[in-house]
């Protein structure tokens, strides 16, 4: 019994204890005087933000150690150099005035911030995880650097909501002279009725949402409703005046019909579900094809759950690699199964011609890119360990999954039955006017669905390379869907004009 009382007894006490110690980084809850981490992350010109080098990269000041922090791999892919900041801001602590250090800058180094100053070098920091950025300088009538930064952080009970940093009291840099500057900062704190799950709210751009700007998404996609609706109309009106008449003469007086010479796409029925040719890798674009769809509805879907919040280092990079790997699967099950109806033997070889497809001329292009990154050492490089964290969920996830779903396509007992029979002897295709050709008809398959996706890519594509931050998933999505309607209706009319025009080789377009 008394040693059921000493138990209970320590557990009460470290209970009690537990209770106390409030704070915690990694649960962003902190007490007065508590620290509070701050990294510093790149610096790089304003006007090109995939141009970006690591913080210390300029002959700032720097702490005693300094630490490198330890990143996900989504941060990795993120292109985040972290490191420790020298600026020390503890919870609710306020400073007027604390000195950093005391820096002579040599000639080289000098000339190192002239070259960011004149170049609108910016800097990031993350302060609680919220990122936070800083011109080096101006140029006037010189080159002038800031030598003092007011920090203004807002915080709501135990939390740090937000972080602002003011540049002041600028320092000229004479061209080939040394420099001796005392970099200082001080830090202000502000109680705000912000919540703490509401703290990133602020990050994403407000000017994308005002009244004006999401009107023209909304009218976009009416735009589009009415597009596709276009289409649909022209579809039924092919059906009625054409199809439906030659299929209703045919079902009606076959006898009428073998008396009449037979025109367009009524000829092809002997060559029309000819297979295509090199069908291995056709099926393999089938295959691949079918995963990027997925992967993108996958995407999406995440994105409306509310995965991907604004400035949440490296989530999005990190689930779209991970998917892509999940959804390898899909791609050996469908080529394989394609292939196989289309009477393909080599199926090895088409798993190959699926796996590299895609991945093969992404794998070159990242192998390009990544050398050139550095050679001139940004910090979108990645490191040695990155590349063997997704080598090994290659071959760990993805290569597994791409022959497990190739054997299930290959045990699956799908066959290719076509309505008609098909001749020994292809036809021959008669001469085309150069707007039925392959290259006219491509570039008016794209047209339209580019037309109703391109106010979205115009700000998915400021994202990438820019400074917004995209979070409209629902509007994506609702475009996405009517992408893929109007890419099947235009597919489908193409077909019709390319079948009508006796050329019987429509499986690649």
């Amino acid at each position: 019994m008394k040693g059921f009382v000493d138990i209970l007894a320590v557990t009460v006490i470290f209970t009690s204890i537990s209770s106390q110690v409030k704070s915690d980084a990694s649960k962003h809850i902190y007490q007065k005087g508590d620290p509070v981490p701050l990294y510093a992350n790149w610096a790089g010109p304003y006007g090109n933000p995939s141009e970006t080098y690591p913080y210390y990269s300029l002959p700032f000041c720097q702490p005693d150690p300094l630490k490198q922090k330890k990143q996900s791999i989504g941060e990795v892919l993120n292109g985040d150099h972290l490191a420790s900041s020298p600026y020390k801001i503890d919870f609710r602590m306020e400073h007027e005035l604390q000195v950093v250090c005391g820096k002579n800058l040599t000639r080289h180094e000098v000339s190192l911030f002239r070259t960011a100053i004149e170049q609108d070098y910016l800097w990031e920091m993350y302060y609680d995880d919220l990122p936070f950025w800083g011109f080096i300088g101006y140029v006037g009538p010189g080159y002038f650097i800031f030598t003092h930064t007011d920090f203004k952080i807002l915080y709501s009970g135990d939390h740090v909501i937000g972080i602002l940093a003011m540049n002041t009291h600028p320092a000229e840099l004479a061209d080939g002279k040394e420099v001796d500057l005392n970099f200082t900062y001080a830090i202000m704190w502000q109680e705000t009725n912000i919540t703490f799950d509401k703290r990133m709210d602020e990050y994403i751009d407000i000017s994308r949402h005002l009244p004006h700007n999401i009107k023209i998404h909304h009218v976009a996609i009416s735009n589009s409703l009415w597009t596709v609706l276009i289409l649909f109309g022209c579809l039924v009106v092919l059906y009625v005046r054409v199809l439906r008449k030659d299929i209703y003469e045919y079902a009606s007086d076959q006898e009428s019909a073998r008396d009449h010479e037979e025109t367009g796409w009524k000829i092809l029925h002997a060559d029309v579900f000819r297979y295509p040719k090199y069908k291995s890798l056709f099926a393999a674009a089938i295959g691949s094809g079918t995963q990027l769809l997925i992967l993108s509805m996958l995407i999406l879907v995440l994105g409306l759950t509310g995965l991907f919040h604004p400035y949440d280092r490296g989530v999005y990079k990190t689930a779209l690699i991970i998917s892509y790997a999940i959804t390898c699967g899909v791609a050996g099950f469908f080529a394989v199964s394609f292939y196989h109806q289309l009477e393909g033997t080599d199926w090895m070889r088409n798993v190959f011609l699926t796996g590299c497809i895609f991945g093969g001329p992404l794998f070159l292009s990242f192998c390009v890119l990544n050398a050139v990154a550095t050679i001139y050492g940004l910090t979108v490089a990645l490191p040695i360990g990155g590349i063997v964290v997704i080598f090994l969920l290659w071959m760990c996830l993805a290569l597994p999954l791409l022959l497990l779903g190739a054997f299930f396509g290959k045990v699956t007992d799908w066959h290719f039955q076509a309505p008609c029979h098909t001749s020994n002897c292809p036809r021959e295709i008669p001469a085309l006017h150069w707007y039925r050709g392959a290259l006219p008809q491509m570039a008016l398959a794209g047209f339209l669905p580019f037309v109703f996706i391109f106010i979205e890519l115009y700000d998915i594509f400021d994202a990438v390379w820019g400074y917004r931050v995209y979070n409209l998933y629902g509007i994506l999505c609702i475009v996405v869907v009517l992408v893929i309607i109007a890419t099947a209706f235009v597919s489908v009319g193409l077909t019709y004009f390319q079948l009508a025009a006796e050329d019987h080789q429509w499986w690649w377009r």
